[in-house]
């Protein structure tokens, strides 16, 4: 198993549940609503995926306030789950505009829609390889099975998001196990065969880290179970 996949898997995905059906779709938003704690954010690039409803922050201590929130939430994470990477999680939080002027129940948001357009993008890119002449029989037998893996993953992320936009953060955090389990998957089939480097490396830990990331997030608002 890949030194990022093994260092948690086990624990995590011990009390996996079986699936229900979220969804979530597109809002619209109207000022008041904008005022009142809510910003519609949609990320760069070609998503096909529905924008998002943010919760952000009033007041004049926005920045100072969002930067202590970003730094603690990573710092709380890599603190308590020693797969999470403080600088990465860090940088990319803090690269998205909306996180500076969100809370913890945006943090999560924007960590799940990260993991989204990393696996959308990676099914595209596992695509043009498979038509590509670069990777032997293995290699592309393997790329396959990403593709399957990957493919998988976008309707997770987006059931997880639904589960926790609907506060269903038990289920939210199964599904983001799952893809955290998926990229596992993925990375570790090249390592079958002796020598092959495998080419989604950085998609693989990109993704499980975001999905760690959030995961984070959302026990860190899971209330506790009563005694």
């Amino acid at each position: 198993m890949t030194e990022f996949g093994k260092q948690s898997l086990q624990a995590i995905l011990q009390d996996l549940k079986p699936r229900s059906h979220f969804s979530y779709r597109q809002q619209k938003i109207s000022n008041k609503e904008r005022n009142s704690g809510i910003f519609l954010y949609g990320f760069p690039g070609n998503s096909p995926h529905p924008l998002l409803i943010i919760p952000h922050q009033k007041g004049s201590n926005i920045a100072a306030t969002s930067v202590d929130i970003i730094n603690q939430t990573c710092k709380t994470c890599a603190d308590e789950s020693y797969t999470v990477d403080y600088i990465f999680c860090l940088t990319s939080l803090q690269v998205i505009p909306v996180s500076h002027v969100t809370n913890l129940h945006g943090l999560a948001l924007i960590a799940m829609e990260l993991a989204l357009r990393n696996a959308t993008n990676t099914v595209s890119g596992i695509k043009k390889s498979l038509n590509g002449t670069a990777f032997d029989p293995f290699a592309l037998a393997c790329l396959e099975n990403c593709l399957e893996l990957y493919s998988g993953s976008v309707r997770t992320i987006v059931d997880s998001i639904g589960a926790f936009v609907s506060e269903h953060y038990v289920i939210a955090k199964v599904w983001l196990s799952t893809v955290m389990e998926a990229v596992a998957t993925c990375e570790e089939g090249f390592a079958e065969k002796k020598g092959e480097v495998p080419p989604l490396t950085k998609e693989n830990y990109d993704l499980f880290q975001l999905c760690n990331i959030a995961l984070c997030i959302i026990h860190l608002l899971t209330p506790p179970l009563p005694p």
